[in-house]
């Protein structure tokens, strides 16, 4: 008696086809970083490091640049105060971002990268330019060296260099363990920048005061673990160029400064994802 007829042969061939199909599926799914459809949020802070830079300022009776200024961030040490106090959660050097998984591992997501640059004083710095100011007309010599010192100069974005930007990020899956995840992040973006600088010129009143002064471009790594699908501690090393063509110095509109810097910004963050 013939125990498989043709029928029975296909039959049996689709269920296996089937099977092998939801055993694939749900291995992939496994193996998935983030579900499309997911929001994350997340909270945290950042070292930065700057490379020297030019910075050219303008105004009705000067018009210098000093090259290769070196700037430094200003990190303060840890503190429930000014770190977890809901009043001063901006008086460190703070990140914040949502995102949305368009696709399974990608996503798009806006934030704020809360940095700050204060000019290093007291450095040698070579100058060119002129100054007509009373009592600063021989401040710089066309060409030297001067020495920077805050009767001079002092000049600070510390409230900060803002960085408003959206990036792209993709996501892979490394360690899957049930309530545990490793995945690895990369991704880059562009953005504003909105820094509150804080500049003394030459005994001029400064501003002080929010303003758009340029653009940002950035690309990024980093590592992340995430626990229950649900909370994680994430980590990034950022590359960027930062693009400040408009910088407010003075209480007088006329009164201004450029830079471009490039800088490195390690970020530790923590946050929330969840599917709807």
């Amino acid at each position: 008696m013939q125990l498989f007829n043709k029928s029975n042969l296909l039959f049996l061939l689709a269920i296996f086809a089937v099977g092998a199909s939801d055993a694939q599926e749900q291995e992939k799914n496994k193996r998935k970083a983030h579900r499309k459809g997911e929001v994350y949020a997340y909270w945290g802070w950042n070292r930065a490091y700057y490379g020297r830079s030019s910075v050219h300022f303008t105004g009705n009776d000067y018009n210098f640049t000093l090259h290769g200024v070196k700037g430094d961030d200003k990190p303060i040490g840890w503190n429930f105060h000014d770190f977890l106090d809901p009043t001063r959660v901006t008086i460190p050097q703070v990140n914040y971002r949502i995102g949305y998984f368009f696709k399974d591992n990608w996503a798009v997501s806006l934030g704020m990268d809360h940095m700050k640059y204060v000019v290093r004083p007291g450095q040698w710095v070579k100058s060119t330019g002129t100054i007509n100011t009373p009592g600063f007309e021989n401040a710089i010599v066309d060409g030297e060296y001067i020495y920077l010192n805050d009767d001079f100069l002092h000049l600070e974005h510390t409230d900060g260099l803002n960085y408003l930007n959206a990036e792209l990020e993709y996501y892979h899956n490394f360690i899957n363990s049930g309530f545990f995840k490793f995945n690895s992040i990369a991704g880059g973006g562009l953005g504003l920048l909105i820094p509150k600088t804080n500049a003394t010129i030459m005994n001029h009143e400064r501003h002080d005061k929010f303003h758009l002064a340029g653009w940002g471009l950035d690309a990024k790594v980093g590592a992340e673990l995430l626990f229950w699908n649900l909370f994680f501690l994430r980590t990034e090393l950022k590359e960027g160029l930062i693009s400040m063509p408009d910088i407010r110095t003075t209480s007088n509109s006329s009164d201004k400064a450029s830079q471009n810097i490039l800088y490195l910004q390690w970020n530790y963050t923590f946050g929330f994802s969840w599917h709807f």
